[in-house]
């Protein structure tokens, strides 16, 4: 399993686990995973049923995503942000993974979400991942998605709400 510990923030970021290196999550430390994998391609594999199963429900969040480099609307990851800063504020042992397929961009996208959301100013969130994922990508649109996102008071949005334009809209409420 290669995933990497964010500075002391007890946020990594990883490619999927394999069948064998899921089971050695929790001697890594983790206690609770945020899988940004498309629907479609946790069907196809079952890793999203087998990180609930290995570690309950209520320990495993979904951020539905295809990566494609453009804009990512907060329904698809801002309940999953949520939720692992909820995990990081609730529990001085919790241990958050982020994951997609390699590790690279769309996990890169919620961790730095959820790092401006504890309070890191934009600039310093993106320094502790490049500095700790050498694989991180941050792609421009997904940091502008966060930062609009965080302008808009961070909600949590779970149905799109798409303007005539294609782009989701400034205010989300």
């Amino acid at each position: 399993m290669t995933l990497n510990w964010i500075g002391t923030e007890r946020l990594a970021i990883g490619r999927l686990p394999t069948v064998e290196s899921l089971g050695l999550l929790s001697a890594e430390g983790v206690s609770h995973i945020v899988n940004c994998r498309a629907t479609a391609q946790t069907w196809l594999s079952r890793d999203l049923a087998k990180e609930r199963a290995l570690f309950g429900r209520a320990r495993v969040a979904h951020a539905p995503m295809w990566d494609f480099g453009q804009s990512q609307h907060p329904r698809r990851w801002s309940a999953a942000v949520h939720f692992a800063v909820r995990a990081l504020d609730a529990d001085a042992g919790a241990r958050v993974l982020v994951h997609c397929q390699k590790g690279r961009r769309r996990s890169v996208l919620v961790a730095y979400a959820v790092l401006r959301l504890r309070g890191y100013p934009a600039r310093k969130a993106s320094e502790l991942i490049v500095g700790h994922r050498l694989e991180a990508v941050l792609v421009p649109v997904y940091l502008s998605d966060v930062e609009r996102w965080l302008d808009d008071g961070a909600p949590t949005v779970r149905r799109p709400r798409m303007s005539g334009s294609g782009r989701w809209p400034r205010r989300l409420r």
